[in-house]
């Protein structure tokens, strides 16, 4: 599997995870949506194979372009491969795809779009540096919020902030009066449970959906885990993953599972011949990796490896 690489983005719900910024990079997703096409012979990037653009971007009756969180998913869609390729590579590819889908001005008023969208993550990469050190993790979130609200002032409108932002915003705003009502030392158990259920009350379907699809993943991959220790096969796992999520999603998760042995395969082969190198063969242990292992990949090994 292809190691994150550096740069940063946001996406929806980040502050209930603790975090704010997320690498410009790919993303494995908790609810599997990308449908495996009859070839992929033309993905974009190796990491994409199997899958097809997030995003379904739309445009009005009088041709002008909808800016909404799809569209931020189909940009982010094809950011998930640098690394893999360079910004240029894919802002051209962004920029064809918005092309495929849209009418010629939409697509120009996509393209302008697109540009302010790098910019904006551009901003966001060094954001972390600028806020000051924080022990309390409610301020420090709040902190981040505001300052990336900020940011977005000077790229977006506020129309279009709203379109591209508003549902993350609305989980992040979520997520902040829950931790602060887990915070509140002067509520007892009851209130808090109260003060969630009313939370939970003004949730919106797609808020509601959002926020128990990750709970949702982990239940089912419990059954799938416990069904492969029963002897289930590939198929039993596909059926009970599509029944959960959706044929595309069984799908998706089908082709991680086979990434992920891919993956352990490598590895267990490594450390085999790793094992056999006589000590001190610095030069030889390099060339292994190197015969294994892409050059983000090597960062990961040293959770497997035993120190020489």
């Amino acid at each position: 599997m292809t190691a994150p690489s550096t740069f940063m983005k946001l996406g929806a719900g980040t502050l209930a995870a603790g975090f704010l910024f997320i690498s410009f990079t790919r993303n494995e997703p908790t609810v599997p949506t990308a449908a495996p096409p009859a070839t992929d012979a033309f993905a974009f990037v190796r990491s994409m194979e199997g899958t097809v653009p997030d995003g379904d971007i739309k445009q009005a009756s009088d041709g002008a372009l909808v800016v909404d969180a799809e569209l931020g998913h189909l940009f982010d869609y094809y950011l998930a491969g640098l690394g893999e390729k360079d910004l240029g590579a894919i802002r051209a590819e962004i920029e064809r795809e918005l092309d495929r889908r849209l009418k010629p001005g939409a697509a120009a008023e996509a393209k302008l779009l697109l540009g302010r969208y790098l910019d904006y993550k551009r901003a966001l990469v060094g954001l972390e540096l600028q806020l000051p050190p924080e022990t309390d993790l409610l301020k420090a979130a709040r902190a981040r919020l505001a300052a990336t609200q900020g940011i977005r002032a000077r790229f977006f409108s506020p129309s279009e902030s709203a379109g591209l932002f508003g549902f993350s915003d609305a989980y992040d705003r979520d997520a902040l009066a829950r931790l602060e009502i887990s915070q509140d030392a002067k509520l007892s158990m009851a209130q808090r449970s109260e003060q969630l259920a009313l939370l939970d009350r003004k949730l919106s379907p797609a808020m509601r959906e959002a926020r128990e699809a990750p709970v949702r993943v982990i239940r089912t991959e419990e059954k799938v885990a416990a069904m492969r220790a029963q002897g289930a096969t590939d198929d039993d796992v596909y059926r009970l993953r599509a029944a959960a999520f959706s044929p595309e999603g069984a799908a998706r998760l089908a082709q991680l599972d086979q990434e992920e042995a891919a993956w352990k395969a490598r590895i267990a082969t490594y450390l085999a011949q790793r094992a056999a190198l006589p000590p001190g063969s610095e030069s030889q242990l390099q060339q292994l990796r190197n015969q294994y292992f892409t050059q983000d990949e090597q960062r990961r090994l040293g959770a497997y490896e035993d120190p020489r």
